[in-house]
């Protein structure tokens, strides 16, 4: 391939800048013309790129977000919206694609492979939901953005006696929250992939807790639990109300996206970056890049978006015996 391009789409995520430069390094190390297109398929669409060289991704590697922005796209996913993509690849003369996202995006690098254009998906989401893969770019700075923030709120739910009860990102996945619940030693942990009950799982542990001289708890919620709760000011209110202890509610929110991506972030970042260039130097689309057991490889995009992940139950066992 001669001609290569990169975007980024969906909802953005520490270290997806550190994948763009390696994308741009390794094309340019290899004598192809990288192409960044800006604000995701919408970019694709309308022709908002234009040419990336060494330089041109200095200084990125620590900064959040993404240089190249992102944005959700209904449109692209129409027939219309496919084939205006389509008129962009011929006339930019775009011979493959790395989309750095979540599963949404790759549906929409299947879309185009299955049109022509080899696309290679790189996984970039805080939520840690690919199925096919251990562990994708972000992750890891959003749960240590969570630990950051919950040991600032535990200071002074500890001076007042209090219980908080805190909101984390993941939608239907509870990966953020559990990890960083055990890290910050939550009373109770709440993820929508194992079933729950306030009263047995809150209640009565804060209860029994109570009677070992404990006076101040932290309450962990996963975003996709706290929908079906009410929210979690309602839970709040409902702790303080069977327990006598005065329960606050905080929803931490995007501020777990942003800020310098992390060690971990930056390299598996710049990993996968590297080896989806590879995989179109072969003439190869159509893949997600992996890691499974600190491997880098890569599936079929079919395989991958139809593969289901499950939670740790060890991880979710070992938080309830250790945070009483």
């Amino acid at each position: 391939m001669k001609t290569i391009a990169v975007l980024t789409s969906g909802g953005d995520a520490p270290g997806m800048n550190a994948a763009i430069r390696a994308v741009v390094r390794t094309g340019c190390e290899n004598g192809m013309k990288v192409l960044g297109i800006r604000r995701g398929y919408n970019g694709l669409m309308n022709g908002d790129m234009y040419e990336m060289n060494l330089r041109t991704v200095s200084d990125i590697i620590h900064r959040g977000g993404t240089m190249l922005y992102s944005a959700r796209s209904p449109e692209f996913k129409t027939e219309e919206g496919m084939r205006k993509a389509l008129d962009v690849c011929k006339e930019n003369g775009i011979e493959g694609i790395v989309i750095i996202g979540g599963d949404g995006s790759f549906r929409g690098a299947r879309d185009l492979s299955l049109k022509g254009v080899p696309c290679i998906g790189v996984p970039g989401t805080i939520d840690n939901d690919i199925a096919c893969c251990d562990y994708t770019i972000g992750y890891d700075t959003a749960m240590n953005t969570v630990m950051d923030m919950v040991d600032r709120i535990r200071d002074t739910t500890e001076s007042h006696d209090r219980c908080s009860v805190v909101e984390v990102m993941g939608r239907r996945a509870g990966y953020i929250a559990l990890n960083s619940g055990i890290a910050i030693g939550a009373t109770s942990i709440l993820i929508p992939e194992i079933e729950f009950d306030i009263e047995k799982d809150v209640i009565e542990r804060m209860k029994r807790t109570q009677k070992t001289d404990k006076k101040h708890f932290i309450i962990i919620v996963a975003e996709g639990v706290s929908e079906k709760i009410g929210g979690v000011a309602t839970l709040a209110k409902h702790i303080e109300e069977k327990t006598g202890v005065e329960s606050r509610a905080t929803i931490l929110g995007h501020v777990q996206r942003g800020g310098s991506p992390s060690l971990r972030d930056r390299l598996v970042g710049s990993q996968m970056g590297n080896y989806a260039v590879h995989l179109l130097m072969k003439g190869i689309g159509n893949r997600v890049v992996a890691m499974q057991k600190e491997q880098v490889l890569d599936y079929d995009i079919y395989e991958a978006l139809n593969m289901k992940k499950s939670i740790n139950l060890d991880l979710y066992r070992t938080a309830l015996e250790i945070s009483i």
